[in-house]
Order: C-alpha cells, then sequence, then structure tokens
C-alpha cells in the first residue's frame, strides 16, 4: 500500500500541467475566428467552478516556474490579447461576476492611437483594478521579419508608452500572433527584463517549461472545454527543423525524447498524423514535404493530447531581418 501511495505521487508530480488560455474579443459576431460569446464564456467559466479548477493570476504560475516548482493539475490563468473594447463592453462584468484574475495583453499602437475597436488607456487603468496587464508590442507586427534593431525599437517604444498612460511597469510580453524564432526570444531576452514571455501554442505548464516560450491554448467560438484540458506537456527536446526551411521543402525532423517509447504520433499541418518510430530516445525521420502554409506546426506525442509541438514560421527574405 505504501509502495502504491508513493507510484501515485510520482505519477502526479511527473504530469502535473497548468493550463492557461487565451481569448481576444467577447460577444463580437463580426470576427468569428476570435471571438468568443458571452453565453461561451459563462459556461467555460461554470465549468472551472463546477468541476473545482482554480483560476489564479498568471502572476502565481509564473512564481511557481521561477522557483521550478509543481505547478497543480487544477490550475488555470486566463489571458486576453490586444485589449480589444469588446473585452471591456462585454466580457469585463463576467469575469468579475465569477471573481476570475486575467492578464490583459496590450497592443500599444492600437490604443495610443485611438482606433476604434480597442481600448482606451482609462479602460485598460480600470480593468487593471481586476487583473494584470502586460504589452503585446508597439505596432503588432510579426517579429521574426523585423531587424534587430526594429525590434528593440518597436518594444521600447511600446514599454515607454505603457508606463507613461498606465503608471504600471510590464513585466510580462505576448509574441503578437504568437509567433517567434529564436532569435526574437533572444533579442528580447538579452535587451528586456520582462519576467515572462507568452506565445500562442498549444500545450500546457509545469516546472520544465522554458519561462519566455509559455504556452497558451486558444478559446474561440463553442469550445469542447473539458477537451482542451485533456492536454498535457510531452517532454520533448527539438533539434530539427530549427527555422522554416529556406526553399518550403522539409526534409528532416529530428527529435529526443524518454527511450522507453518506441512509436509516436506526429502531425504536420495540412499534411495529417502519422506513426513514426523511435529508436534509442531519437525521432529521426527524412522526409520531402512542400509546406504549403506560412506558419507551420509540428506535434508529436504518444497521443493527441500528450503532447509537445513546435511552430516554424516563413519570413520575408529582407536584408537585415532577424536569421
Amino acid at each position: 500500500m505504501k509502495y502504491l501511495f508513493l507510484l501515485i505521487i510520482s505519477i502526479s508530480y511527473i504530469f502535473a500541467n497548468a493550463h492557461i488560455f487565451i481569448y481576444h474579443r467577447f460577444g463580437d459576431e463580426r470576427y468569428k475566428s476570435t471571438n468568443t460569446t458571452t453565453q461561451e464564456l459563462i459556461k467555460q467559466f461554470d465549468y472551472f467552478k463546477n468541476n473545482k479548477y482554480k483560476v489564479v493570476p498568471l502572476s502565481l504560475i509564473l512564481e511557481k516556474l521561477e522557483k521550478k516548482e509543481k505547478i497543480p493539475d487544477k490550475w488555470i490563468a486566463l489571458t486576453i490579447d490586444d485589449a480589444y473594447k469588446s473585452f471591456y463592453d462585454n466580457g469585463l462584468e463576467i469575469f468579475k461576476k465569477y471573481n476570475y484574475p486575467f492578464s490583459l495583453y496590450v497592443y500599444v499602437e492600437a490604443t495610443h492611437s485611438n482606433y476604434t475597436d480597442y481600448m482606451s488607456w482609462e479602460e485598460i487603468k480600470e480593468s487593471a483594478k481586476y487583473g494584470e496587464i502586460g504589452l503585446h508590442s508597439y505596432a503588432h507586427k510579426r517579429l521574426q521579419n523585423l531587424t534587430k534593431e526594429q525590434l528593440i525599437e518597436d518594444t521600447k517604444k511600446a514599454f515607454e508608452i505603457f508606463l507613461k498612460n498606465t503608471n504600471i511597469t510590464p513585466t510580462t510580453y505576448a509574441y503578437p500572433f504568437g509567433e517567434f524564432n529564436q532569435q526574437v526570444r533572444d533579442i528580447l531576452e538579452d535587451n528586456f527584463n520582462f519576467r515572462a514571455i507568452l506565445n500562442q501554442n498549444i500545450g500546457t505548464v509545469n516546472e520544465k517549461t522554458d519561462i519566455y516560450d509559455i504556452p497558451r491554448i486558444a478559446l474561440v467560438g463553442d469550445v469542447n472545454i473539458k477537451e482542451k484540458l485533456r492536454y498535457k506537456t510531452f517532454d520533448a527536446t527539438w533539434i530539427e527543423p530549427k527555422v522554416f526551411p529556406k526553399d518550403g521543402i522539409l526534409r528532416k525532423i529530428t527529435i529526443k525524447v524518454n527511450p522507453k517509447y518506441k512509436k509516436l504520433k506526429l502531425y504536420i499541418t495540412n499534411k495529417g498524423w502519422r506513426d513514426v518510430d523511435v529508436i534509442n530516445g531519437i525521432v529521426d525521420l527524412k522526409l520531402n514535404i512542400l509546406l504549403n502554409h506560412a506558419r507551420t506546426r509540428i506535434i508529436v506525442g504518444p497521443n493527441f493530447f500528450t503532447i509537445s509541438n513546435k511552430i516554424i514560421n516563413k519570413i520575408q527574405t529582407k536584408k537585415g531581418e532577424i536569421q
């Protein structure tokens, strides 16, 4: 019995995974691909409440990550990108009703230039009473297409305007479109003191999560929230590909995994799932596939919900771009 108890504790530790979700618009039927209806939001929040999930501030999860501590399975953090006005008009009161904290990521140029669909600085400051706020860049461009100087300038400008208008120092950042590459990550880490940076990639968070590559699962439209909460992190080290191939042809995938696995499932955007062999802890796949999506996702795992995934983005070939 003692051995069984220790085994259960060990298994729960290995597979402890918190979930971070991302929203964009609320109750705005004009943009169905990024919209969550208020009815759907209430349905999701009721599911969290009735199934004993704990919605916590993102900063609490970051504390655990910084200390390399176990993060409870039942923890959830909620994030909102872009600071669309529909959050303030249609979503905020629901968050307040359930007493659910959130992290709001501000597209600074849109707010500062008074774009119609975006929150004002006053609305952002009001929202900050109930959640945390962070940066979502100044111009909301695909960062991998910027030069190093442009990326630094965009981030610095966003930081300064944000601070001036909110009197809050932003400590977290969300990649625009959820897209980045290793060079973008390194430039932001080397030049700014962000506590954490979040992507928009399917996955969960545990003590091994890279604090500058924190996954978030998008919730848009009618969502099977029970299914989204089934996702777990599969421990894998991605060796190839490192970047989107210049000629668009994916020739090799190499991934290091636990040697106990002999077979895994692998997915490539628009190419479907396939079974792959694992030899001595290595997936080594030779391919000749034309990638017809500028944003290509590759997923690997023992099943459809315990996964590790990598996104490679096609970048513009302009002189001075980040390579």
